[in-house]
């Protein structure tokens, strides 16, 4: 890239950074604030008409059939929010997960682990989760900064774990076995989860004036006899992962699968009454409302962004450089993270694969390894403003001011440029499982 070329991406990177915390400064609401940097985008810097661009990226993006099953996820969180569900599956988790440095904040952690394994979208996760580890953990007096950050964190798991969205988007891009990323994003899943744990088991350890009082303690037979109340979500997410592992159910149709169980789980319970569902429905529409609209912005700075030619200049400014693979995968780390600042995850695979792939084999980079790698600063981009999807959600979740919800996800921001290191130093971690299965098969 020449120097009047470095220029120019720059001046256009300044210029969407202003527009954008001018626009969300105003209190204008986000998804109309991408619309309108993005609008700008197209005037200043393309020659298309960008008010049927718009008219027609909204509309694509809003009827996309992929995205179908968001709402149903949504709306099944709802309905165990508003039910005795989301309280038992505390009470059955209470006397295990309370014995952790931390306590009951884990149930952020695992929740998200465990339905991450349901959804892949790590919106779907966090709102589900959300609806009910937030109001039950506020209820136990735990700090609110650890509420919102250790589920801002957790939530990025739904990318990772498999199904998820953005590995198979990853694998057409570059040809790729799905299944084998799939299976790739298993172990480091795992570890992530395991890292944020760490994390919170390190902060009450450190910070022990701020932990609320432990839960009482009871006995074994009485932790088994709680236990017992996990059944009903346990199945439920049996029958949501099932479903659509044993190929009987697409994501959709799986999460139709929830919204059903949910509801028969309720009613069983005698907790569903007509005003509960009806809330449920309204809740379910306005969370939704709320992040197609995110989506609608979302896509249209996407295109912007792809007609001013910012992600391609700066990957092939990272490519004249010859760097060596460390070198290259540390550019690529903080490359990902600028340009997640602006598009979400899938966008940023689909924009930047045909000039980094090349990069990545020259330099004799596993595919299935660099799979992984993409996952976790994509999971980065989730929770880093002024475009962190998930900051978005949680704050419409929560009311909280945007600033302060990027503050309470700063740790688990590092942890996932550890988790980095991590997958550089034991690149085995996400290729051990695809080697060995693919080896496995006849």
């Amino acid at each position: 890239m020449t120097g009047f070329d470095r220029d120019a991406t720059g001046l256009k990177i300044g210029i969407f950074l202003f527009v954008m915390f001018f626009l969300l400064g105003s209190g204008l609401w986000v998804g109309l604030a991408l619309m309108g940097v993005a609008y700008i985008g197209m005037i200043g810097f393309t020659s298309r008409n960008p008010g049927s661009s718009m008219s027609i990226t909204i509309w694509t993006s809003a009827s996309s059939w992929t995205l179908t099953s968001l709402p149903l996820f949504i709306w099944m969180g709802e309905i165990l929010y508003r039910t005795r569900l989301s309280e038992d599956m505390f009470k059955g988790l209470a006397p295990w997960l309370a014995r952790f440095p931390g306590g009951l904040l884990h149930t952020n952690v695992v929740g998200c682990t465990v339905f991450a394994a349901v959804s892949g979208s790590s919106a779907a996760t966090l709102t589900t989760v959300g609806k009910m580890s937030i109001p039950e953990l506020r209820k136990r007096g735990y700090p609110e900064f650890m509420i919102i950050g250790t589920l801002a964190g957790a939530a990025t798991l739904g990318l990772m774990i498999p199904p998820s969205l953005t590995l198979i988007v990853y694998g057409v891009s570059v040809r790729e076995s799905i299944t084998s990323l799939f299976m790739a994003g298993v172990f480091p899943g795992l570890v992530l989860a395991g890292m944020f744990m760490a994390y919170i088991a390190l902060w009450s350890v450190l910070r022990p004036k701020e932990a609320p009082p432990p839960e009482p303690k009871i006995g074994f037979v009485r932790a088994l006899k709680n236990s017992v109340l996990l059944l009903p979500v346990i199945a439920l997410i049996v029958m949501v992962i099932g479903s659509m592992y044993s190929g009987i159910a697409t994501a959709t149709e799986a999460a139709a699968f929830g919204v059903v169980g949910s509801i028969v789980l309720a009613l069983g319970q005698g907790s569903l009454s007509r005003k509960s569902f009806t809330e449920s429905l309204l809740g379910a529409t306005r969370t939704s409302a709320m992040i197609a609209l995110i989506l609608m912005g979302a896509s249209f700075l996407t295109l912007s962004m792809g007609f001013t030619g910012v992600p391609r200049a700066l990957a092939e400014w990272i490519g004249s450089m010859n760097l060596s693979p460390i070198a290259l995968i540390a550019a690529l780390t903080v490359f990902y993270i600028v340009i997640g600042m602006f598009l979400d995850g899938i966008s940023a695979v689909v924009l930047t694969m045909a000039i980094i792939e090349p990069m990545i084999r020259a330099a004799g980079i596993d595919l299935i390894w660099f799979g992984i790698f993409i996952v976790v600063v994509v999971e980065m981009a989730q929770i880093t403003p002024p475009v962190g999807f998930n900051l978005f959600v949680l704050q419409g979740m929560t009311k909280h001011d945007m600033g302060y919800i990027a503050r309470t996800a700063l740790p688990m921001f590092l942890i996932m440029v550890l988790m980095v290191a991590v997958l550089i130093a034991f690149p085995g971690l996400a290729t051990w499982l695809p080697e060995v299965l693919k080896q496995a098969a006849p």
